[in-house]
């Protein structure tokens, strides 16, 4: 079983993810209109540009915006959540192992400690971001089950890692738990609401380009709008 979800199954979900994240950004760039999105994509190029890197800039960073200050708790909440989430799984020392054995590649990184530390901020943080969904109306109402199953697939890696690492019980049944969960939430990246990784620089870039070319980013430069 090992070898199989290290192997073929670790193929086929990297290659999953790689052509549907590939495939999700052609299809929202083919699908912009250019008439009704009215941003001039190929003229004033440089406003649009300053705009897109400012929108996703202020957006990635705590509280660089009215939205995230004006939520503070939910703010550190989703930033304790997604950095986690991401740098995690990249800089893990035995991730790194493997990438290098494997294909030769490796990056900067972080201690158990640290590792451990961010673990359990995702976790910790998805039990909150769950109950905020519970308590608060405005949000309940927007919920369904799969944003409840979506969180599930996202917080499963390190819930099993993290008892590998402990080495609960049988630690060969966690480790393959593991990175079987690590390979269902890559190929679930692509069709479901964690297409936001990379949905979200899409839509910020474009929104930024909107608001630096004409809403207030060209002010008292002839422009029609």
């Amino acid at each position: 079983m090992y070898d199989f979800v290290t192997g073929p199954l670790a193929w086929l979900a990297f290659i999953v993810f790689f052509v549907g994240v590939i495939t999700r950004v052609v299809l929202y760039i083919r699908g912009l209109d250019w008439k009704l999105d009215r941003v001039t994509y190929s003229v004033n190029v440089s406003y649009g540009v300053k705009g897109a890197v400012r929108s996703i800039l202020q957006w990635i960073f705590p509280f660089g915006t009215h939205s995230w200050r004006n939520n503070p708790f939910t703010t550190v909440l989703v930033f304790a959540f997604h950095i986690g989430i991401l740098f995690t799984p990249i800089f893990l020392i035995a991730h790194n192992i493997i990438l290098w054995e494997r294909w030769g590649i490796r990056f900067w990184t972080i201690s158990e400690p640290v590792a451990d530390f961010l673990t359990l901020s995702v976790m910790v943080a998805a039990v909150f971001l769950v109950l905020r969904r519970i308590a608060l109306s405005e949000v309940r109402i927007l919920t369904t089950g799969n944003d409840y199953l979506v969180l599930l697939i996202a917080v499963a890696p390190f819930f099993t890692g993290y008892m590998a690492h402990l080495q609960v019980a049988d630690y060969q049944f966690w480790l393959i738990l593991h990175i079987l969960s690590g390979e269902i939430m890559l190929m679930a990246i692509p069709f479901t609401k964690l297409s936001h990784a990379v949905g979200f620089f899409l839509s910020r870039a474009q929104i930024g380009m909107d608001f630096g070319i004409k809403r207030g980013g060209m002010k008292n430069n002839g422009m029609a709008w």
